[in-house]
Formats: structure tokens, sequence, C-alpha cells
């Protein structure tokens, strides 16, 4: 099932009409996509509109910069667009121009995590096109949906859960050196690990690993039960305390509990 984008405002709706008039006079756009909480029908007045472009797979580097180019002018010639940027300090348009090439990297211990799923999710999965959608998007969702081929997700459910365990195992030896607030940004490290982890092992693309936590546990995985025991895990009242490793074993519990669906 595709989404239909749903504004919270008449101004979002109309910079979006303009968004889309716009760029799908581009030959080599395919489709122009909301993204993000418009296309999830859950913006506030104060939410950001968010589009991914959509281009065709050969289009190069230089059409791309000069598109960009192109619209960056246009852009500042729009009333609606300009009434738009001054509506709210907290709403912004976003644009990105993608190309639907998604290629997973190596997940090594020690370093931050990709964007592979979160990108096949927001752009793919869970995006709404403003109007027809184009081949090359149909057959993206074709060859993504409902998920990639078990091959590499078991490649990647291993990276993810050892990069998750290898952090866990790093903060009793922070906490033991008195770097309690780097363990505490490697808690939250392992923490968006074990998101990816069990995003893998349950075959459902992630919106992020940090916002919409309940939203994505609850509407998505369909877990209910598993929220009360994730919220706790990064809330530390003392943080020169153990309660870090606390946190550590707690998330290393719910580690140990992930099953990998086939």
């Amino acid at each position: 099932m595709m989404n239909t984008p749903m504004f919270p405002t008449r101004l979002h709706n109309d910079v979006a009409e303009i968004v889309s008039s716009y760029f799908s006079n581009i030959s080599c756009v395919d489709t122009v996509l909301v993204v993000n909480s418009c296309a999830r029908g859950v913006a506030v007045p104060e939410s950001d509109l968010d589009f991914a472009i959509l281009i065709q797979p050969k289009t190069t580097p230089a059409e791309i910069k000069k598109i960009e180019m192109a619209w960056q002018a246009y852009s500042q010639t729009q009333a609606e667009i300009l009434k738009y940027r001054q509506y709210s300090k907290f709403a912004h348009l976003h644009l990105d121009i993608i190309n639907g090439n998604y290629t997973p990297t190596i997940l090594e211990v020690g370093v931050a995590s990709d964007f592979f799923e979160i990108e096949i999710g927001n752009q793919i999965c869970y995006s709404a096109p403003m109007h027809d959608t184009g081949f090359y998007f149909q057959s993206l969702r074709k060859k993504w949906l409902p998920y990639y081929n078990e091959e590499l997700r078991l490649q990647r459910f291993k990276m993810s859960q050892c990069a998750c365990q290898y952090d866990l195992d790093h903060i009793p030896f922070y906490i033991k050196r008195g770097l309690h607030f780097h363990a505490f940004d490697i808690l939250y490290k392992a923490f968006q690990e074990y998101l990816q982890t069990l995003f893998i092992a349950n075959k459902t693309y992630p919106i992020a690993y940090n916002k919409w936590i309940k939203e994505q546990v609850i509407k998505y995985l369909k877990m209910p039960h598993l929220y009360p025991a994730l919220s706790p895990i990064l809330s530390v009242s003392n943080i020169e305390s153990n309660e870090i490793n606390n946190k550590a074993m707690m998330l290393q519990n719910l580690l140990n509990e992930i099953k990998f669906l086939s």
C-alpha cells in the first residue's frame, strides 16, 4: 500500500504543489516524493516539508548540480515559498535529489551505522508520491519491498548485532576510567545499533533510530510490549554512578532476546 501526502496547513499544501509542478516538468525526474511526517500523516503546522526528487539513474552529477541551482533560483521568486520560510522558525523546506542507488556498506565495530535501511524506508517504503508515480519508482518498490534479500539481511543482522555488542562490552571499561559522559555516548550509540538489529531481524524498514521510536515500535514492529522496556534505558539521573552500567545490562538483555525471523 502506498501513502498519500497529508499536509497540516494550506500553506504546506500550496508549496508542495509548487514543488511538484516544477519538478514534474524536468525530463529526467521520475517521481516527486513527499517524505517524513507529511508522508506518514503525522505532521503538525510546525513540521518541515520534506521532498525526495527521484531522478533517472543515468542522470549525471553535472546535470543534478544544474537542476539544484535552477531550483534554488526559482524558489527565491515564489511568493508562497518565501511566505512558508517565514511562517515558523521550526518549519523548513528540505529537498533532496536522489537517484535510487541504495548501496549497503560494511558495518564495522566502533564506527557509526550507515543509513541503508533508513533511506530505503523513508524514500521507497514510507514516502508518498505527490501525483503520478514513474516507472523507475515502481521498479524500486518491486526491488526493495517488502524487504531486501535474505543473504544480505543475514549479513547485516550479524554485523549490526556485533557492533552493538562491541559497544556494550566497552561501557564498563569507560566507566572504570571515569569517562562517564563518553560511556553514555556509547550507550546511546549501542541503543541505535540495537534498534537497527531489531528492525533487520523483523524485516521492517525504520524511519530513524533517534526519533519516532514509539511510533515505530508500536505501529511498524507491532511490539507494544517492548516500548516500556526501551524508554528507561537512556534515562540516567546520576551520570557519575553505576547507572550507565545497569542500563547497558538492560540493553544487553534486550539484545539477547532478538530473534531473527526467516
